[in-house]
């Protein structure tokens, strides 16, 4: 499940998508995880909409049209930082779902 994974997890899987989906390089991702997507031109506008795909899919968390921010997108530190908040509101969500309400 997404939300048990290790940490450095999130980071390699978003890393992963990039190198294969995006860069097209069986190479591996062969940026630090700061650099930014759009000033490199790793990404375009289309590859971000991908990007909101993949995380969608891949960590199974909802991303709302304002949340796709350059500040939550633009590298894969940012990216798995947003990942990393929308996994643990989701859990804190769920463990209030559960509490017996007085």
């Amino acid at each position: 499940m997404a939300s048990e994974m290790d940490q450095p997890e999130i980071e390699e899987r978003i890393r992963e998508f990039i190198a294969h989906k995006l860069l097209y390089s069986e190479a591996g991702f062969p940026y630090g995880d700061e650099v930014s997507f759009l000033q490199e031109g790793i990404i375009d506008s289309l590859g971000v909409l991908e990007l909101v795909e993949f995380v969608q899919k891949s960590f199974g968390v909802k991303v709302a049209q304002p949340e796709v921010t350059r500040a939550n997108f633009d590298s894969v530190t940012a990216l798995a930082g947003f990942v990393r908040g929308k996994l643990s509101a989701a859990r804190d969500s769920e463990a209030l779902a559960r509490t017996p309400q007085a």
